[in-house]
């Protein structure tokens, strides 16, 4: 299971920092741009390291103080629902393992 989790997150937060990176380029070309609400959906989606990369590394989203704090929380659902599946699948596992 880690390897699938690590498998997702790599490939969730790939895909979000595509976002943040067609996002900017689009506001820089005067383009339509990503909703941020997308954008929030991607990053809640296991792709909030990459989000969080391209805010750092972008500079993009980074000073908007009504997006980081939905940022931030959509990191803490993330986080919450990885807690829960971690703690079923222990829960499961705990009792297969019983004779």
């Amino acid at each position: 299971m880690t390897l699938f989790l690590l498998a997702i997150y790599a490939l969730a937060s790939v895909i979000c920092f595509a976002m943040f990176a067609v996002d900017q380029q689009a506001a820089k070309a005067g383009r339509r741009r990503l909703s941020e609400r997308s954008l929030l959906w991607a990053a809640a989606a296991c792709g909030w390291p990459g989000g969080w990369l391209a805010q750092r590394w972008l500079r993009h989203k980074s000073g908007k103080a009504s997006f980081i704090w939905r940022f931030r929380a959509a990191i803490l659902l993330n986080i919450l629902v990885l807690a829960a599946v971690i703690l079923v699948d222990l829960y499961m596992s705990a009792y297969v393992a019983l004779p």
